[in-house]
């Protein structure tokens, strides 16, 4: 039982490092969401303290636009 809640707290600081590394980045000031920079905050929160070992996570994807 100790393991686990020792590592739900690894997992929630690990993410919460994330979190502060995509906010340095300026991914949540942005007012245009879209695939791209959603993409690339949530891989950015994932990769956690790796963020700072120089791992840059980025995301492109390209949507159809609608027919005219």
């Amino acid at each position: 039982m100790r393991i686990g809640r020792i590592g739900i707290v690894v997992v929630l600081v690990w993410l919460i490092i994330g979190a502060i590394a995509a906010a340095q980045r300026g991914y949540f000031g942005s007012s245009k969401a879209h695939c791209g920079t959603v993409g690339s905050t949530v891989v950015t929160i994932i990769a956690g303290p790796l963020n700072y070992l120089g791992v840059n996570p980025k995301i492109s994807c390209h949507v159809p636009q609608p027919s005219k």
